[in-house]
């Protein structure tokens, strides 16, 4: 799979160059492209490139923003997903003394691609005044503009900015919240969702109040609150686990645990299987957990869910499922004693070492 951040290739740099001519005649492409894919090209990284083109476009467009900003406008329509990211980075790099400018470029160039990102400098230097802009954009008809009001504003946004008032008191933001929690678009739910899940690793109590107030409210307050709660609900809260109905752990009884193998060599598997019965009807969340080994040797866990469903009393399921420890982008392996977890409806039932070599 070729990398990311080929999406900015040498293809790339010539079609938007290109494209930029088109609308500017004075541009000087052989300069813009010269600034852009220097020597150390291939070694930067997805955001590196990124950066580098839009401080490559500055050098070369005019020097007043608003003239090379409305240029950047004609040309960034075609320009989707990540690719047109550039655009409102050069926003986010250069606009900060022109905010009105900025602000109506913004709301017009997150339709392309995404304007999240860009929008995060505006919230340190003056975060009562972004929340009154992501409050306005909140009412938009463009669903592109209404998720910007919630995604943009996310106290622990990944890739973006950090915004330290946010994540140290989310309050302001919450009104933005509470006027997209029963919007149209599952695109901006998701967002709202989103930003919740934030709240729940540094305010978890302001989370579940939340949570107590939404749930129950509406069909998509309840879809939110559900997915704002997959990380609490992977640490086994308590609170949140009964607002689901996830109770009765005691109730809940593993039998025949499977799990034969005792060491493995990267890149293999391993694979077991259980049966669980219930003594009372209850609804059931079933999860397995790994403790990886890290590069330093300590241990981290991730949890990995099996099911949600309800199970009758006296009822038995069976659970079979086949782990892989093969090196993946996102996860690398290190030898070491690990340990896989069977949790359910919160509670840890069973646990087995092994070892990964």
């Amino acid at each position: 799979m070729e990398p990311l951040k080929e999406i900015y290739n040498k293809a790339y740099v010539q079609k938007l160059t290109s494209d930029i001519k088109q609308v500017y005649p004075n541009f000087d492409v052989q300069a813009c492209s010269k600034l852009i894919l220097q020597p150390d090209w291939s070694a930067l990284e997805l955001m590196e490139r990124k950066r580098r083109i839009t401080e490559s476009l500055y050098e070369t467009l005019p020097a007043a923003y608003p003239d090379a900003l409305a240029i950047l406008i004609q040309v960034a329509p075609p320009y989707n997903g990540l690719e047109g990211i550039v655009f409102p980075d050069f926003v986010q790099c250069y606009g900060l003394d022109y905010w009105q400018e900025s602000m109506d470029a913004l709301e017009v160039l997150t339709e392309y691609s995404t304007a999240e990102f860009a929008v995060r400098p505006y919230f340190v230097k003056d975060t009562e005044k972004m929340i009154e802009q992501s409050l306005q954009w909140a009412d938009s008809t463009n669903e592109h503009v209404r998720r910007l009001a919630s995604e943009g504003s996310r106290p622990r946004l990944p890739w973006g900015l950090s915004v330290p008032a946010f994540k140290q008191d989310p309050a302001p933001i919450l009104p933005i919240l509470e006027k997209l929690k029963k919007d149209d678009s599952l695109y901006v739910r998701r967002s709202v969702a989103n930003s919740l899940n934030d709240i729940t690793k540094t305010h978890p109590d302001l989370f579940i109040q939340i949570a107590n107030d939404w749930f129950g409210e509406h069909e998509d307050t309840n879809w939110i609150i559900k997915h704002a709660s997959r990380s609490l609900l992977k640490k086994g809260d308590k609170h949140v686990l009964a607002l689901f109905g996830y109770e009765n752990s005691h109730t809940l009884h593993i039998q025949d645990f499977q799990f034969k193998t005792a060491a493995i060599k990267i890149g293999e598997r391993v694979d077991f299987s259980f049966n669980l019965q219930a003594e009372v009807d209850t609804k059931l969340r079933v999860e397995y957990a790994i403790d990886y080994v890290k590069a330093r040797g300590h241990r981290t866990r991730k949890v990995f869910k099996l099911s949600e469903t309800a199970i009758q009393a006296n009822e038995v399921k069976t659970y079979a499922r086949t782990h892989a420890f093969k090196d993946l982008s996102t996860r690398k392996h290190h030898p070491g004693l690990h340990q896989l977890t069977l949790i359910v409806n919160g509670e840890e039932k069973v646990s087995v070492e092994f070892e990964v070599g």
